[in-house]
């Protein structure tokens, strides 16, 4: 765990992993680097995304890729942990990230993420609006239609 975090494990605490449940993740980029605002760059993340998907690990709801962040909705699969999910796909597109831009064992993730195991009585719908609707509340789009990295299932 960096020293610049030194409540990161804390995170982890009363982390569940079930399969079938759906989870909202959230993880930055390192230093909340604006990365991501390339289009190319923000592509990598969504072949990660569906990656995972492809691999069953995850039904994929619905995401945004924001310029430093990235907000997933994501149903569990039974092949893999949550935390091995998450693990996965920060790999999967930092290895791309890297190499599309040149550098090579710069950091491009903050360590660890936030998850919410969305409960019986939630609104899937309602969450995955808010999570697409991001940009639009960032002030980067007028309306999400503009917006090129984001999806839902409902589309």
């Amino acid at each position: 765990m960096p020293m610049d975090c030194p409540h990161g494990r804390n995170l982890r605490l009363g982390r569940t992993s079930t399969a079938g449940l759906a989870f909202h993740v959230t993880f930055s980029t390192h230093h909340r680097e604006r990365l991501l605002l390339d289009l190319r760059h923000g592509r990598l993340v969504v072949d990660g995304l569906r990656w995972q998907d492809a691999a069953g690990h995850t039904t994929t709801l619905a995401y945004v890729v924001m310029p430093d962040h990235v907000h997933w909705l994501f149903i569990l699969g039974e092949s893999a942990g949550l935390s091995r999910v998450v693990a996965g796909l920060k790999g999967y597109a930092a290895r791309r990230l890297n190499a599309a831009i040149g550098r090579y064992g710069t950091p491009v993730w903050q360590a660890g993420y936030f998850d919410h195991a969305v409960r019986r009585d939630e609104d899937l719908l309602a969450m995955g609006r808010y999570i697409v609707h991001n940009p639009v509340r960032a002030g980067l789009v007028r309306d999400i239609g503009d917006y090129p990295l984001w999806d839902a299932w409902w589309v």
